[in-house]
């Protein structure tokens, strides 16, 4: 299976259906952020430290999978220049409406976050990649292109899951330890669950290790500087046991 064609299939489909991930920034929030009122997540709830980041005005970023229409405008609006890269076309269509509506420096390119190499060496300040990652099989080639593709000094910002939530059955609690890690909807599911999902049109989804998470990050030649956790907000019983996200924030050595 192609998994990064048949991910951008499904999302394609999401948009169309309008589920959480694909629902773009109002015109309220664009005008808030054009005010200095603004916050944008790595993860479902828990807004990024604005310290985290540098002066924003005429910031090169990259929206890494970062497609909805969610980040990148409000980045935009705070004065950034803006590049999304999805995989979804109809993601990316989410930007590019509100890039036009509101005249926000915002280009979008399709893509897979494994490739960049549309982009030059050194191209971005900074990377703005909230919880993608776990819709590819590998991930040393994304954090590979991360550092070529970020300048000196350029920080990468993401938003990952915490491994142990793909090895546990979590249909009710208690939870138990159901699946080997690293975990893979290809691979680690039975065949009937593996055949239950490809039919009902859901994303194929990874569950990485925390050494390819971070120690991916490090042996590519980042340097974690700041981390934090983040839960559901209390939508799923397994925020009573333990966070299901994470944020790292690492910059280019």
């Amino acid at each position: 299976m192609n998994i990064s064609e048949y991910n951008k299939t499904v999302w394609d489909r999401y948009v169309a259906n309008k589920v959480r991930w694909t629902i773009p920034v109002s015109k309220e929030e664009i005008e808030n952020a054009r005010q200095g009122n603004w916050d944008i997540v790595l993860t479902p709830t828990k807004p990024v430290p604005h310290k985290w980041f540098p002066d924003l005005k005429g910031l090169k970023i990259l929206g890494l999978a970062s497609g909805g229409g969610q980040q990148g405008p409000i980045l935009a609006a705070l004065g950034a220049d803006v590049t999304i890269f999805d995989n979804s076309e109809n993601q990316l269509n989410q930007d590019r409406q509100l890039s036009e509506e509101f005249n926000l420096n915002i280009k979008t390119i399709q893509g897979d976050m494994k490739d960049l190499s549309v982009f030059r060496d050194e191209s971005f300040d900074l990377i703005f990649n909230p919880c993608s990652v776990v819709f590819a099989d590998n991930l040393k080639p994304i954090w590979q292109e991360c550092f070529r593709v970020s300048k000196s000094g350029g920080i990468l910002m993401t938003g990952l899951i915490n491994p142990i939530i793909f090895q546990l059955g979590q249909e009710k609690a208690p939870f138990q330890l159901v699946y080997a890690q690293p975990y893979s909807d290809l691979h680690s599911l039975p065949k009937q669950k593996l055949e239950k999902l490809i039919e009902s049109q859901e994303t194929m989804e990874f569950g990485h290790s925390l050494t390819d998470e971070i120690g991916g990050q490090l042996n590519a030649g980042f340097l974690i500087t700041d981390f934090y956790e983040d839960d559901w907000n209390g939508e799923k019983e397994i925020d009573e046991y333990l966070p299901s996200f994470f944020a790292t924030r690492a910059i280019k050595k």
